[in-house]
């Protein structure tokens, strides 16, 4: 089993920057395959980006492509997520969650097994 922990979320001004990080203790990182997710208020979860657990290819959902990168640092045990050029609409609590399933890129909640408490993104206009 692996515990996750959260930080790096705060306010910020609309086309700043933010780096998230997911500490992850019990298990490494490579044993997983990862996922960031979010969710503003009276909205689903949703998928943002995934890196897979072995090769470290990645996928995001077609709003953030070209702003976010999904990345992992084994040696420190850590998955992240920078975000560039931040939106109004990128609000929302932010989640990582890891699944110990192999395969292509996931991107359904149910396909995470662990997840984080979540850290909120606010991006002002």
């Amino acid at each position: 089993q692996v515990q996750l922990v959260e930080s790096g979320g705060g306010l910020v001004q609309a086309g700043g920057s933010v780096r998230l990080s997911c500490a992850a203790s019990g298990r490494t990182v490579s044993s997983y395959g990862w996922g960031w997710f979010r969710q503003a208020p009276g909205k689903e979860r949703e998928f943002v980006a995934t890196i897979r657990m072995s090769g470290g290819g990645t996928y995001y959902t077609d709003s953030v492509k070209g702003r976010f990168t999904i990345s992992r640092d084994n040696a420190k045990n850590t998955v992240y997520l920078q975000m560039n050029s931040l939106k109004p609409e990128d609000t929302a609590v932010y989640y990582c969650a890891a699944s110990r399933r192999v395969g292509v890129y996931f991107v359904r909640t149910s396909d995470y097994d662990y997840w984080g408490q979540g850290t909120q993104v606010t991006v002002s206009s």
